[in-house]
């Protein structure tokens, strides 16, 4: 179905697989160039803060799987376990969920759509006016769920749990990939942060020639910032959802 198109991933190094396999199975030449890498916070003072009373909480929003995974790495180093947490368990999406629950917590709550105003319109019927919300996320995010939920009346607690920054080698696997060889006809975005770092790294020219997925609105929109012509958006915000939008588009 997508035999002979080259497809560009431009996911976090070793979290592009279920894209790249979807796409692989299809049939598509899968390049995987990394514009974001996952770090550390820089500072996790607030979030060990967080930690010293994580049973207080009364909701525990993940918004990503790598705020699972970052936050879990700190409750251990605190000598906690997840039966610390009696916060209910908000995840954005079916990754997030999975990644949730994998580790052993039971998730309560998650949007029909993967962004955050899903997210927020999920609370709807949930009294948060009191009630005590942590929101462990990357160090740049948007501001709208933890704005809305304060609207509600909850105290929000938004922590640094990790950040996004460039890969070292993005630059030099740009020109590997770019400007030489085949050029790409496929180029998937996952986030605003592989926009913002592809555009940094790679520029303008790198996108001539080949169609542009996106994996949802948010995405769409800092790609439109940029100047970039999106062909397909996913009209469900995951990995599969990018795949299907790119196998419509080819047939």
């Amino acid at each position: 179905m997508l035999a002979g198109k080259r497809v560009v991933i431009t996911r976090a190094r070793g979290q592009g697989g279920d894209l790249a396999t979807a796409l692989e199975k299809l049939g598509a030449e899968v390049v995987e160039f990394p514009t974001i890498e996952i770090q550390p916070a820089a500072d996790y003072a607030p979030l060990d803060r967080a930690l010293t009373r994580v049973g207080f909480y009364d909701w525990l929003i993940f918004t990503s799987a790598n705020g699972v995974r970052f936050f879990l790495g700190r409750l251990a180093l605190a000598g906690l376990t997840i039966d610390a947490v009696r916060a209910k368990i908000c995840a954005i999406g079916p990754a997030t969920r999975t990644e949730a629950e994998n580790a052993g917590f039971r998730v309560a709550l998650m949007p029909r759509e993967y962004v955050a105003e899903s997210l927020v319109a999920a609370f709807e019927g949930h009294g948060l006016d009191g009630k005590c919300v942590l929101l462990p996320r990357a160090a740049v995010a948007r501001d709208v769920v933890p704005a809305e939920l304060r609207s509600r009346g909850a105290t929000v607690d938004v922590v640094e749990a990790y950040r996004t920054g460039i890969p070292a080698d993005a630059q030099a696997q740009a020109q590997r990939i770019f400007a030489s060889g085949r050029r790409p006809d496929w180029i998937t975005f996952t986030s605003s942060s592989t926009v913002t770092n592809f555009m940094q790294v790679a520029g303008a020219a790198a996108l001539e020639g080949a169609r542009v997925a996106t994996i949802g609105p948010v995405t769409t929109a800092a790609a439109r910032q940029h100047g970039i012509a999106v062909t397909v958006e996913a009209r469900t915000f995951t990995a599969a959802g990018v795949v299907a939008a790119i196998v419509a588009a080819e047939e």
